[in-house]
């Protein structure tokens, strides 16, 4: 089947992988298959970053990701932050459980020292213990729920993500719930993101994949809307070089070599985890497709 092609955009975000592979957790559904163990994509360093920085500027870059594995397994994180905040906006993906207190204060300096915001996501899975650690781990959502309110308590306004696990009929349910918990922990006004599940990774094993029939095709791409994806206009730097997106980090058909020049290319969207992104348009990015950051009625 030939692939659809699309074409690059102007390179507008850069997402670094600096947790690699590796995380404290080791979630059912990571698409990415991370763990304590998963050693395949190393940890990155300051020193690493920088080369990628400075042609990021160079090519207009406007905002910056910091994903894994975990991001606060890394010990150069604070000074990671603190140097490409100085360029732009970052937002950092966490699954909250190693957020201390000291820590949100930390970076709340951090973020009181430059003219770039700083964000934070965070990962949890269900607004309970019982739905949440059924994924991620005995005792993770009391943990991600204290990093929260740290974050919270410094002035932060970090952007809850929810993989959706459940039935797709317990939507109202669960996100009720998730605002009716995140207020009683002292959250005022959360904000909540609802993700479609990637059927790649540790996800592929809990679930099954792809259908055949799941897969962009050429003609679905005519007369859509390419700025809806985000390989259209960003990259992901792993310790290994450039990849097109953070979904395909792993995927070798995902690797575009060291330069974020060269690799603003056109793409061919064969992997089927393309075709969620399709359906669903900006899964990666801060911005929510599914959920308002202010859900009236909850």
């Amino acid at each position: 089947m030939t692939a659809a092609l699309l074409p690059p955009g102007e390179l507008d975000t850069l997402w670094f992988q600096v947790g690699g592979t590796l995380c404290n957790l080791a979630c059912e559904h990571c698409f990415i298959s991370c763990s304590p163990e998963n050693e395949s994509l190393p940890l990155m360093t300051l020193a690493e970053i920088e080369p990628y920085l400075a042609e990021a500027e160079a090519l207009g870059v406007k905002e910056y990701y910091l994903t894994g594995g975990e991001p606060f397994i890394v010990k150069e994180l604070e000074a990671i932050v603190a140097r490409i905040l100085r360029q732009g906006p970052v937002s950092v993906l966490t699954n909250g459980t190693l957020v201390t207190q000291a820590r949100a204060a930390r970076y709340a300096q951090i973020a009181a020292a430059v003219p770039y915001t700083l964000e934070f996501r965070v990962s949890i899975d269900g607004f309970d213990a019982a739905s949440n650690d059924a994924i991620r781990g005995a005792g993770s959502f009391e943990k991600a729920m204290r990093g929260v309110a740290a974050l919270v308590e410094r002035g932060f306004l970090p952007i809850i993500t929810a993989t959706q696990v459940w039935e797709p009929e317990r939507d109202g349910e669960v996100v009720g719930g998730f605002f009716r918990e995140l207020r009683a922990r002292g959250y005022a006004r959360p904000r909540l993101k609802i993700l479609p599940r990637l059927k790649i990774g540790a996800e592929e094993k809990r679930t099954g994949g792809y259908a055949a029939e799941e897969r962009i095709t050429p003609e679905m791409m005519e007369g859509y809307d390419a700025a809806q994806l985000l390989c259209h206009s960003a990259r992901m730097v792993s310790r290994r070089g450039v990849h097109v997106c953070p979904i395909l980090v792993e995927d070798p058909r995902g690797f575009l070599g060291r330069s974020l020049a060269r690799s603003m290319v056109p793409y061919p969207l064969e992997a089927q985890a393309c075709y969620t992104c399709y359906l669903y348009g900006a899964i990666c990015s801060n911005a929510s497709s599914r959920v308002a950051a202010d859900a009236a009625g909850y």
